[in-house]
């Protein structure tokens, strides 16, 4: 498992808890040290209105998501062994997510 890759489990949202995508938000460093990983959830819903700490996926199926996705800075530590691995963000929306969770966190 490594930051950027594109994850399914049995994650608590904010309404409900759900088999559901997400996204590794973990450091490598992080993720070397403990059994557990860091991950914002993914929704098909379009945040409205959208907050600073949301984006859209560009290349989501490149991600190996079924639908349009949009990352919502909802983090959620989760153990690896509950997590599958389906697919690795693109580029670009790995920049957009790493800023989203920067805009959501105290500098």
């Amino acid at each position: 498992m490594k930051p950027g890759d594109v994850v399914v489990g049995v994650l608590e949202g904010a309404v409900t808890t759900k088999v559901r995508p997400a996204v590794v938000i973990a450091s490598s460093a992080y993720l070397a040290e403990r059994p557990d990983a860091l991950v914002g959830i993914l929704t098909t819903r379009r945040p409205i209105p959208p907050a600073s700490s949301d984006c859209c996926l560009q290349d989501w199926q490149v991600a190996g998501l079924r639908a349009e996705s949009h990352f919502r800075t909802y983090v959620l530590t989760v153990h690896r062994s509950e997590l599958t691995i389906i697919g690795h963000l693109s580029e670009r929306d790995w920049l957009n997510v790493k800023a989203c969770v920067g805009n959501a966190f105290a500098k």
